[in-house]
């Protein structure tokens, strides 16, 4: 298509008919991979006397299709773009980025973004050399811009990606400095002379942010630079041209050159203010840097912060930045000695003022308190917050050199509590007071350790900060419910305050201004938490949730979900009758975060955060009640469509808290419906499609569908369950391209079919043997190579018959099993065995091998049976000292737990009421030191000079708690001697031939093991009897 007809098109595509719009479209979707295409959009783009709205429309097609094509994603996909057609746009593209309009030149910013991240250096080589003379022929906006893009391609890139850097400096760094140099010198500059500074810094800035390149480590190319920025921090911001509109004004080109400035300054203390570098080679510079610069910088931070004194304007991220510095400069004595004598004033009338509440806060809290609410508890906007780099200053002052400026700051402050105290409630400095108490809430954690202020926060409290709940002050109100959040954990000595700031603060859930409620709540977690007598909030229990949920409706925060949680969490199955309440005001809360996030691009939207909090909110209380199952039936009916839509790609976000939902369905309820089952199909294309990093969170639905739902999943033909499991497992033990850590669940879920589906799966039992084999052979970790073995062992207690035929089949009988025996006698230093660790694995082993017992001579000769045997006996006592070491540590730590109860009369503990009730006091914290120490030791034991067992440690000493399967009421020693029984009446010449071959040391476990299966035999009886007698009991 030609130059006109192409801007035709271009023109119908602004069309207000829609059917003109439509098909303009599709023209220029038919025509874009023609060749010069991208070309001829480029020509209309810099023509300057094409309508501006037909450039501007070019321009989004040229970006968007340069975005999606320019790279393939695929390698091995054919390349629509031709490589003429990209060197004609790397050729013209460049001259005309300057002389654009500024919205033009954004879009083809992001084209240059593309292509270079692309093509840098290997296709496109020329693009620095244009640069370099650029900058030399006085065509400086243009090859700073570029620059600048190509720059930020390494800012965050690792050493090795960072090599083309290097000559980016050498090439265009001494003539960046010259340019930056001369202006600086302009008197008068204008504004066009900042953007040129400040695109210089944000260079300088992406080449150092991870590493300063060599060329800067020469001391006098650095003090150049640094002569240039420390001229530019001093000198005052013209005054002429700044805007009064407040956003405008802190995106104004001058304070935009400030704060790159005091960014980049910052960064270079970071990295050389410190002398405990961790490349020794820089310490030197380092040194000269702490000598020359930081102290000169420190100076000119201080001049800037105290336009806040005077009442002068500073941008909240250029005052964020600068408090940054100091709050890095109290630990490092030289930089703290130049600080001192202007801390006085830095302290009580910079800092603390900026964290009074102010005519911005109010401004806000009007006119928009859910904007309001947002900002006082979004991370990210702490990291620009005056207020909050203000708190950390004063936090690490009094953390790092509290013995000369706690006692002056608490002074400070109680001189503030008691002026509010004395003057008419017209006269009241409510914003200081507000200030007041935000200090004392951020300085918690040091006044609660250090006296004399630990003995005096409880009266503090009653005196100065109670009050306020009561104020007519709404900021006031807040801040006293979330400063009594801060202290709920104290030990209060009069219990009556602790309850009366209890009910403060749920009398704050009904305040008429939002972010009081919202305070209100988040301190509302910190009483429950602390809370000893639940019956002071189990009668108003109901009020508290309503009070919640109508909070939730106005505003998306996780602090409400996490203040439910632990309401939840602490009243347990007294929440069944609210529970499904919950659950539905959860979900709907759900849904309308899922709707905000889906509208905002923000990756840290608090809507995203907030909808994770719900769903993890339902599995507490799903948790909570997972001993009443007839509620899951009524809950399902509610969380079916989050589960359903959030099994696709829709959920990637909240996978992992969705499935946790479902594996809570699946296990809990009473059966599984017909709409659970309806999920498999979800989670299978997911895991085929995206989904393998969330294999073991899939591995625990897929395991109660089959062992909950054993007659659906085996009879079910509309969806055949059993091929679908199959797909799943084979195409994942097959794929070459998995480590070995990813496959692991599919091992298991081979085990759970075998182990449920006993006599009704013969078909599969090849299939699963062959790929066991085949992955087991490439298998390097012993980890998975006894998970493998595993599905063996239960391949022969599901039918050993069979499962022998099919391994002597594949050719693969002889080398399966020498394998196995050889995993078997491996052993550490210590004596243990090297794999198959837990009681799970021993059990299903001890299975396996005792089927092989089982089969007649003609399929297990004699030579293999004594070896089998053998192998058995040695594996049961293992099992047996096993079970018996973790019934020991188990009656320790019941008897751990006894101790600590006996001091629950101990009152004088600063820890919370919840702690207590657990026995956390001294003589338990030693006990369980004493424990951990013991244990420590233990490990140290069994790993030392192991190196080369590649198990989880954590495998050591705990079993799979929540691992249950029909094997659980299976006792190996029972089954041992049960099938040896059978044998010796059915075969006695063989099983007398068995035992003469036995030496004294494996007569003597056979004997043992003999003695303890029936000592289990009766064991097993008896808990019968008496789970039969307490049944009996409830009828």
């Amino acid at each position: 298509m030609d130059l006109p007809g192409l801007a035709v098109i271009l023109q119908a595509a602004l069309s207000p008919n829609p059917d003109e719009r439509k098909a303009a479209e599709h023209s220029l979707d038919q025509f874009q991979f023609t060749p010069q295409h991208l070309v001829r959009l480029l020509q209309i783009i810099v023509d300057n006397n094409c309508d501006m709205a037909v450039r501007q429309v070019a321009s989004i097609h040229f970006k968007n299709f340069i975005a999606k094509y320019w790279t393939p994603i695929d390698p091995n996909e054919q390349q629509k773009i031709l490589p003429t057609d990209k060197n004609l746009v790397r050729e013209n593209i460049l001259p005309f980025v300057a002389q654009v309009p500024l919205l033009l030149r954004v879009q083809l910013g992001e084209c240059l973004k593309t292509i270079i991240h692309a093509d840098y250096p290997e296709q496109w080589p020329a693009l620095l050399d244009w640069v370099k003379l650029s900058l030399q022929c006085q065509q400086v906006y243009g090859a700073l811009f570029v620059l600048r893009i190509l720059a930020r391609k390494y800012e965050f890139k690792s050493e090795e990606e960072r090599i083309p850097v290097s000559r980016i400096v050498e090439e265009t760094f001494p003539c960046l400095l010259n340019i930056f140099s001369g202006l600086v010198q302009i008197v008068n500059p204008s504004l066009e002379v900042a953007d040129l500074i400040k695109l210089i810094c944000k260079i300088f800035w992406s080449s150092i942010y991870l590493e300063i390149p060599k060329q800067l480590l020469d001391q006098t190319v650095f003090d150049g630079w640094m002569a240039l920025f420390l001229n530019v921090l001093e000198r005052p911001v013209p005054l002429e041209g700044q805007p009064m509109d407040p956003e405008l004004r802190k995106s104004w080109g001058w304070w935009k050159v400030k704060k790159w400035t005091v960014h980049i300054l910052n960064r270079l203390y970071t990295r050389f203010g410190d002398l405990k570098l961790r490349n020794p080679e820089n310490r030197a510079f380092a040194l000269i840097f702490q000598k020359n610069y930081a102290g000169k910088i420190l100076e000119c931070h201080l001049n800037l912060l105290n336009a806040i004194r005077v009442g002068g304007y500073l941008p909240d991220r250029v005052t964020n930045l600068i408090l940054q510095y100091l709050s890095s400069s109290i630990t490092k004595n030289s930089m703290y000695n130049l600080l001192q004598p202007q801390l006085g004033v830095l302290l009580f009338e910079i800092v603390f003022p900026l964290m009074c509440f102010n005519d911005n806060d109010q401004k806000l809290w009007d006119e928009d308190p859910h904007e309001y609410v947002r900002k006082g508890y979004d991370i990210i906007e702490d990291l620009y917050s005056p207020r909050t780099a203000a708190m950390d200053f004063v936090s690490e002052l009094v953390r790092k050199r509290g013995k000369e400026n706690l006692q002056k700051f608490i002074q400070f402050i109680v001189e503030i509590f008691q002026r509010y105290d004395e003057v008419p409630v017209e006269y009241k400095p409510y914003r200081q007071k507000d200030g007041a108490l935000l200090a004392v809430g951020a300085l918690c954690d040091k006044l609660k350790q250090t006296e004399p202020y630990k003995s005096e926060l409880e009266r503090m409290l009653v005196q100065h900060v109670f009050p306020e709940f009561n104020s007519p002050v709404g900021h006031l109100r807040a801040k006293a419910a979330w400063v009594a959040g801060q202290y709920a954990h104290i030990s209060f000595s009069d219990p009556n305050n602790f309850c009366s700031a209890l009910h403060c603060v749920v009398s704050g859930l009904r305040d008429l201004e939002l972010p009081v409620r919202v305070d209100s709540v988040f301190a509302l977690r910190s009483f429950v938490e602390a809370c000893r007598d639940l019956n002071e909030i189990r009668p108003i229990l109901p009020q508290l949730l309503d009070e919640i949920f109508k909070l939730m409706n106005e505003v998306e925060n996780e602090d409400l979900v996490f203040t439910l949680e632990t309401i939840v969490d602490k009243f347990g199955e007294e929440m069944a009758p609210y529970a499904l309440g919950l659950c539905q005001n959860l979900a709907a809360a759900f849904w309308r975060c899922m709707n905000t996030a889906e509208n905002d691009d923000e990756a840290d939207d608090p809507g995203a955060l907030a909808a994770v909090g719900c769903l993890r909110a339902i599995s507490t209380i799903l948790e909570s009640v997972s001993r009443l199952p007839h509620l899951f039936v009524q809950i399902e009916l509610t969380l079916l469509p989050i589960m359903r839509r959030m099994l696709t790609t829709d959920g990637q976000e909240v996978f992992e808290e969705v499935l946790e939902i479902v594996s809570y369905m699946t296990f809990f309820s009473p059966t599984i419906s017909l709409d659970m089952w309806s999920l498999w199909p979800l989670m299978a294309e997911a895991l085929a499609d995206w989904a393998i990093d969330f294999f073991p969170n899939i591995l625990v639905p897929l395991d109660n569908y089959i062992s909950r739902g054993t007659a659906h999943f085996l009879a079910c033909k509309e969806l055949d369950y059993q091929q679908s499991l199959w797909n799943m497992i084979s195409t994942i033990m097959a794929d070459k391209n998995l480590e070995d850590n990813d496959i692991e669940p599919a091992p298991k879920l081979v085990q759970v079919v075998f182990q449920n589906c006993r006599g009704q799966v013969d078909h599969w039992t090849e299939p699963y043997l062959r790929i066991t084999v085949d992955r087991l052979r490439r298998t390097e970790k012993s980890r998975l190579k006894c998970l493998l073995m595993e599905v063996i062992a239960d391949a022969l207690y599901y039918n050993a018959s069979l499962t022998l035929g099919i391994l002597h089949k594949l050719g693969v009988a002889t080398e399966v099993f020498n394998l196995w025996f050889q995993l078997l006698q491996q052993v550490r230093k210590s004596g243990l065995m090297a794999n198959f660790k837990r009681e799970h694995d021993k059990k299903v082993c001890c299975l396996g091998l005792t089927s092989l017992l089982g089969l007649p001579a003609d399929q297990l000769p004699g030579e293999a049976l004594g070896r089998v045997f053998k192998a058995n006996l040695d594996l049961l006592v293992a099992y047996k000292d096993q079970v018996a070491e973790a019934a020991t540590e188990e009656d320790a730590d019941a008897d751990d737990d006894m101790n600590g109860f006996q001091t629950d009369d101990d009152d004088d503990d600063e820890g919370d009421g919840f702690d207590k009730e657990m026995g956390d006091d001294e003589d338990g914290d030693e006990a369980d030191s004493l424990r951990l120490q013991k244990l420590a030791a233990q490990a140290r034991a069994l790993h030392a000079n192991d190196d080369d067992d590649d198990y989880d440690t954590d495998d050591d000493f705990s079993d799979d708690e929540e691992l249950q399967s029909l094997i659980d009421d299976v006792d190996p020693f029972v089954f041992f001697v049960d099938t040896v029984k059978v044998m010796q009446a059915s075969d006695p010449l063989r099983f007398q031939n068995l035992t003469q071959t036995l030496d004294f040391h494996y007569q003597a476990r056979a004997n043992g093991v003999a003695q303890h299966a029936e000592q289990r035999r009766a064991e097993i009886e008896k808990e019968k009897l008496e789970k039969a007698s307490a049944a009996g009991a409830f009828t």
